[in-house]
């Protein structure tokens, strides 16, 4: 029995198909099915039910899934405890949300790089709630999202807060004083939605106040919600500090607002019983470089350190 044959049916099993497997593990799909076929004819017993138009595990199938699923957690386990980290050959699928591929992600792409220089990176960049689902079906290994998804199965670590501020475009409200928020939500509100952390943690803060605004758009693309804010079309909350060349352009203005919005923390999150030695390092490197204060940072700081 070798790894790649356990490879081969945990991604069928995990993933519903040898097509979709062969593509995961970057093969063909005959190379795939040579695979459970040598699995087979080592325990002479069918793993997989072929009168089912779809790949379904037989009941023996879902016993070696499980124990595929052990036996390859524990090779990665035991090869980034005993490895140097230039060594370590994985496969990490991150996901982030539009904020962080944004500003900082260049820059832990750039730090896991120089670390595990033969890690492979799957990037995911998505809203919140659809990389909270991913994580929870072993579709990620880890997300980076606002800490506004509270979940036994998964663990999470502060990596760093996001400040925001309701801008608009210059003229649409009147910026020399302090706004009330009910007055503010008279306007008509450009909104991220409950599918967009940010967007849940604003939408519950509101209710806490007592607003409730009337005329409303979601938008949940951050770039087409400040595209849509700098046109004049309404108020919303937007990143401050990384929007500052925008409010120096005067495409966008400040609006102060009593009470003022409240700091969103970012997470770290994966499932409890997938934490690795290589998790927790790129989690520490998120910590080190994580900004949401520029656009787009392509180099790390030189004051930061490897996670190991």
């Amino acid at each position: 029995m070798t790894f790649k044959q356990l490879e081969a049916l945990y991604w069928i099993g995990q993933l519903g198909g040898f097509a979709q497997a062969a593509n995961q593990l970057h093969t063909s799909q005959s190379a795939v099915s040579k695979r459970v076929h040598e699995l087979e004819l080592l325990f002479d017993t069918e793993l997989f039910d072929r009168s089912q138009r779809s790949a379904r595990l037989t009941e023996k199938g879902e016993e070696m899934f499980v124990l595929a699923k052990k036996l390859l957690e524990q090779r990665d386990a035991a090869v980034e405890q005993f490895g140097k980290p230039g060594v370590v050959e994985r496969r990490i699928r991150i996901g982030v949300t539009e904020l962080t591929a944004m500003t900082w992600l260049p820059r832990l792409v750039g730090l896991i790089q120089q670390h595990y220089p033969k890690v492979i990176l799957e990037p995911d960049v998505d809203d919140s709630l659809q990389l909270r689902d991913k994580l929870l079906v072993d579709a990620l290994d880890v997300v980076i999202v606002p800490d506004t998804f509270a979940d036994s199965r998964m663990q999470s670590k502060v990596i760093g807060k996001v400040k925001s501020a309701w801008m608009c475009k210059p003229g649409v409200v009147q910026t020399t004083g302090t706004v009330r928020l009910h007055d503010l939500a008279r306007h008509r509100m450009l909104v991220q939605g409950n599918n967009s952390g940010t967007g849940r943690a604003y939408d519950a803060w509101m209710k806490d106040q007592g607003v409730q605004p009337s005329n409303v758009i979601v938008v949940s693309n951050l770039v087409a919600l400040t595209g849509l804010t700098v046109s004049g079309l309404g108020v919303s909350y937007l990143p401050r500090e990384c929007l500052s060349p925008l409010v120096a352009a005067g495409m966008l203005s400040v609006i102060e607002v009593t009470p003022p919005l409240p700091v969103v923390r970012y997470v770290a999150m994966h499932k409890g019983e997938h934490r690795s030695a290589l998790t927790s390092s790129i989690v520490m490197l998120a910590q080190a470089c994580c900004d949401f204060t520029r656009m787009f940072q392509a180099q790390a700081d030189e004051e930061e350190t490897p996670a190991r």
